[in-house]
């Protein structure tokens, strides 16, 4: 049997849409970089780019487990004194985007397609988005937060 190598015509980028209310952040982002990287289709390549287009909806509306509350976020600009730090908190309330992207860009690879598979994800607070041409397809995510109940 052969093995079978992705050509690029054959390489499809379809558009999946989560809506984020009250779902974990860790099951969000596993399923989200599973999407991403396209791993859900028979067609996958780890070399190839075969990764669909991820819509997040009610970013704002995530659930958070444990003590994270209290913790914080960290990230660097690269350049001294670049240390950047912000709690969850802080964080769910005023830009809560960010922390759907460090968490989901955390499960990605460390490659040049994680840059790529990246800027496939659009995350919005609320439950409007501007890519409705597009039909994107609901992606459904069972199992939601137990606090939540």
């Amino acid at each position: 049997m052969k093995t079978f190598t992705p050509k690029p015509a054959d390489l499809t980028h379809d558009w999946y849409i989560i809506d984020a209310t009250d779902v974990v952040l860790g099951r969000l982002a596993t399923q989200a970089a599973v999407l991403l990287r396209g791993k859900n289709k028979p067609t996958f390549a780890p070399h190839a780019d075969s990764g669909n287009h991820v819509i997040i909806i009610n970013a704002d509306k995530i659930a958070l487990t444990g003590n994270k509350m209290g913790k914080e976020l960290y990230s660097h600009s690269g350049r001294p004194g670049g240390l950047r730090r912000d709690s969850y908190a802080e964080l769910l309330a005023n830009k809560p985007e960010r922390i759907i992207l460090a968490a989901v860009k955390g499960m990605l690879p460390k490659n040049r397609l994680s840059k790529v598979q990246l800027d496939r994800l659009h995350i919005y607070r609320g439950a409007e988005h501007p890519h409705t041409p597009q039909t994107p397809q609901v992606f459904e995510i069972a199992q939601v937060s137990q606090q939540a109940k």
